[in-house]
C-alpha cells in the first residue's frame, strides 16, 4: 500500500475512533474571511459539503468579508462557544495583528485551531497580454521600468499581499500594487489585461493557468507543484521566497475539547477519503494534513511567530 493510501487509511480510522457527542444539534456556520468566488471560498465550500456527510446537521458556508479578516474573526471569537460557529482561514490570519494593531479582539488568543487542513503553493499569473515569456524576462522588464506594472492583492495582509511582498523584495522590483477586497476580483482585472500580475493561491491559481485566463510563470514552494510540472518554482531561478499557504478551521476558544475533537473527526473523515485526495490534487493542493486540534494551534502559532516577524514593517495596517 502507498504512503499516501496509508495516510488516508489512517485520517479516516481516526475519525472514528472516539464515540460522537450529542453535537451538532443545528446547522453548523462555516465564516470566511474573503469575497465568494476566492481561493478560501472555495476551499471552504468543498470542505462543507464533504464534512455534512459526516455530522448530522449541515454546513453552511457564509462570506463576511471586511477588515482584513477581522471581521469573519470576531464574528467566530463572539459566537458562543459550542462549535456551531467556525472560522475558515489561512496564512493571511499570521499577521492581522499587524495588520489591524487596534483590533477588538487578539485572534492569536480569542480563537483556536480545530485543524490545519492542507498546504498548497502561491501560484505567479501574468496576464497574457504581458510581453514577457516567463519570469525572468517579467523580472528583467521590471527592473527597467520601475513603477510601470501593476499588481493584484487583497491588500491587508491577504496571502496575494504576502507572496508579492517576497517575491518584490527577493527579486528588487518596484510594482504599483493594486488592492482588491478578493483574489476572484482580482483574477477577472488580471484575464482583462488591467493589471501585469498577481500571486493567487494554488486553489485557484492553477484553474487560472489551465483555463488559459492568464500565464503561470512560477510557484512558491521548494520544488515544483505536481499540479503545474511545468512552472518552475521561484527558487529554482534563485529567488528566495518560499511560501506555502496553509487553511485552517478555528473556533472561539473556550469551545470544549470534546467538540473541537468532535469537529476533527469529521474534517479527518472528509478529508481522508480518495475522492476528496483527486479532488485536491486538481485544485492545486501539495499536502493533506487534518491535523489534530493540539497539532494545529502549534502550527498555527509557529506561523504567526515567523510571519510576524518576516513582514512586520512591511506591511502598512488597515485603516
Amino acid at each position: 500500500m502507498s504512503l499516501r493510501r496509508l495516510l488516508l487509511a489512517g485520517l479516516a480510522a481516526f475519525a472514528f475512533a472516539t464515540p460522537a457527542l450529542a453535537f451538532p444539534d443545528r446547522p453548523i456556520r462555516l465564516v470566511v474571511p474573503f469575497a465568494a468566488g476566492g481561493a478560501t471560498d472555495v476551499g471552504a465550500r468543498v470542505l462543507a459539503e464533504a464534512m455534512s456527510t459526516h455530522l448530522p446537521q449541515p454546513i453552511v458556508v457564509e462570506n463576511r468579508a471586511g477588515g482584513a479578516g477581522i471581521v469573519a474573526s470576531e464574528v467566530v471569537a463572539r459566537a458562543a462557544p459550542d462549535g456551531h460557529t467556525l472560522l475558515i482561514n489561512n496564512t493571511s490570519h499570521s499577521v492581522l495583528r499587524l495588520v489591524v494593531p487596534n483590533a477588538p479582539i487578539d485572534v492569536t488568543t480569542a480563537l483556536t485551531a480545530v485543524s490545519v487542513l492542507s498546504e498548497m503553493p502561491m501560484v505567479m499569473l501574468v496576464a497574457n497580454a504581458h510581453p514577457a515569456r516567463d519570469v525572468r524576462e517579467f523580472i528583467t522588464m521590471a527592473r527597467a521600468a520601475p513603477g510601470r506594472f501593476d499588481y493584484g492583492s487583497t491588500g491587508g495582509g491577504g496571502t496575494l499581499q504576502m507572496a508579492a511582498l517576497l517575491f518584490l523584495n527577493a527579486a528588487g522590483l518596484e510594482l504599483n500594487e493594486i488592492p482588491y477586497r478578493g483574489g476572484a476580483p482580482a483574477t477577472l482585472d488580471l484575464a482583462a489585461g488591467r493589471i501585469a500580475m498577481i500571486f493567487d493561491v494554488a486553489l485557484t491559481g492553477v484553474q487560472t493557468a489551465r483555463g488559459g485566463q492568464a500565464r503561470a510563470f512560477a510557484v512558491t514552494s521548494a520544488g515544483r507543484s505536481p499540479a503545474l510540472p511545468e512552472v518552475p518554482s521561484l527558487r529554482e531561478i534563485g529567488l528566495d521566497a518560499e511560501m506555502n499557504v496553509w487553511q485552517a478551521i478555528f473556533t472561539a476558544s473556550a469551545t470544549p475539547p470534546a467538540i473541537q475533537s468532535t469537529l476533527h473527526r469529521a474534517i479527518a473523515a472528509a478529508m481522508g477519503t480518495e475522492a476528496m485526495a483527486r479532488r485536491m490534487a486538481e485544485l492545486g493542493v501539495d499536502r493533506i494534513l487534518a491535523s489534530p486540534p493540539e497539532a494545529a494551534q502549534r502550527y498555527v502559532t509557529a506561523e504567526v511567530t515567523r510571519w510576524e516577524s518576516l513582514l512586520r514593517g512591511r506591511i502598512t495596517p488597515a485603516r
